[in-house]
């Protein structure tokens, strides 16, 4: 008797303790990111210091004129700095709540919106595009390209291009300037644009046009890095009926507390915009005036074209609470965005193989294989991108850590900075989850 009361008051209190611990992980999840020390979190305020050296060495050495850094673990913001300068030639210092142009952080944001229409029934991730946007009807692939006037031959596709294609990038659409040859001349003829800089125009006319010129591969066959979430923005506009600038607001920025994300900066944030800096003949830091014959000012412009792919501008701090709610399971600050089921397809591979069996790839976030896991230490599941201009950032849901190091130059010879900082996020580490 006495032993089956004992197994009882065990249970009981092993209940109780799971019971406790799950409550922690709701008030965590309800709780609003805050600083609080490294040593709360088990982590070590010391060691996370070390990024401090080398950090400022590559500002020293020109190789970078500022570098902002956030890490958070469980909630809880434990390194939040600014290094250098954001103006070299009026020295003015880089600030922590500096607003950066993030460019491609922009898609991980704009699919998570249609994740949220897709947990309503809009849409189902295997539907044919043309179902919602019917230029995209009968695709043709490109056969044969003529690089002297971009002429080119196309065949049928054997298949119409998927919802998820598109979040997973292996619909077979390229990119305008960045992409290949062939998808660079075909765009620039027809007009279509890359979504930095292009305040003019809308989503709707681009990508309208988009779908009647050809593909760079059969659907679904290869993983090609293109504009395809910038059809994802245009497919929230037809879903929602709202343009993609009124969805994110209402549905993400402004639920979300992310004051300082926007595709074009109100008046009263301009200031705060960072510049934008390119690599001289000996590869140190300079400013630049001209990208790729596109201002460094774009969100400092009106515009109506809101790019799913590249368009908004960001702080850290915006960005973290938007990496936070995905590590929380969809919850932020007392609201539900997405349900844990839903958040657990979009950080599983998505496209087995076809990123070289190595790079793997779920619904807007490239994800660590186990490969990975063992080249640097960051954990297996981590979901992460990055952006053109130099801004990187990383989830790890074991460990509870939320990471970013945001530069604004390129190109960059000196990325191998951001590996240097992964390392040393993760050496800060005391006591492991």
């Amino acid at each position: 008797m006495k032993l089956i009361t004992m197994t009882g008051l065990m249970a009981g209190f092993f209940m109780a303790a799971a019971v406790q611990t799950s409550m922690a992980q709701t008030v965590q999840s309800g709780t609003v990111l805050k600083e609080a020390a490294a040593e709360t979190v088990g982590m070590s305020t010391a060691r996370l210091q070390r990024m401090d050296a080398v950090i400022n060495d590559y500002i020293a050495k020109g190789r970078q004129a500022g570098v902002g850094v956030m890490v958070s673990r469980n909630g809880r913001i434990v390194y939040y700095k600014a290094y250098g300068l954001d103006n070299i030639q009026t020295k003015a210092p880089l600030k922590r709540d500096a607003i950066f142009r993030i460019a491609s952080q922009t898609k991980a944001i704009a699919s998570i919106g249609l994740m949220l229409l897709f947990e309503e029934g809009k849409f189902l991730l295997d539907d044919p595009i043309s179902k919602y946007i019917p230029a995209f009807k009968n695709p043709k692939v490109l056969d044969k390209f003529n690089e002297k006037d971009s002429s080119f031959t196309t065949v049928p596709a054997k298949r119409e291009i998927t919802i998820r294609q598109l979040l997973t990038h292996t619909s077979g659409i390229g990119y305008p300037v960045i992409g290949s040859k062939e998808a660079v001349a075909i765009y620039a003829k027809n007009k279509i644009p890359s979504g930095i800089g292009t305040p003019g125009g809308s989503l709707a006319d681009a990508m309208n046009r988009l779908g009647t010129l050809p593909l760079l591969h059969q659907p679904g066959e290869k993983f090609t890095y293109g504009l395809s979430v910038d059809v994802v923005g245009y497919l929230i506009e037809v879903l929602s009926g709202q343009s993609l600038d009124q969805f994110l607001r209402t549905r993400l920025f402004d639920p979300l507390g992310m004051n300082d994300t926007y595709f074009y900066l109100p008046e009263s944030k301009k200031g705060r915009l960072t510049m934008v800096f390119t690599e001289d003949s000996v590869k140190s830091v300079k400013p630049i005036a001209v990208l790729n014959g596109l201002s460094g000012d774009y969100p400092k412009q009106a515009g109506t074209f809101y790019s799913g792919g590249a368009g908004l501008s960001s702080t850290m701090y915006d960005y973290a609470i938007f990496l936070q709610m995905m590590l929380n399971g969809g919850e932020y600050g007392g609201k539900r965005f997405l349900s844990p089921t839903t958040v657990r397809l979009i950080t599983t591979n998505q496209i087995g193989d076809l990123g070289g069996g190595d790079f793997k790839f779920g619904l807007g976030f490239s994800i660590t294989s186990n490969k990975g896991a063992s080249r640097l230490p960051v954990s297996e599941g981590t979901f992460e991108w990055g952006g053109y201009f130099g801004t990187t950032y990383w989830a790890d849901p074991k460990e509870g850590i939320v990471a970013q190091i945001y530069t604004q130059k390129t190109p960059n010879s000196f990325g191998d900075l951001t590996d240097k900082f992964k390392v040393l996020v993760y050496q800060a580490i005391t006591q492991m989850k």
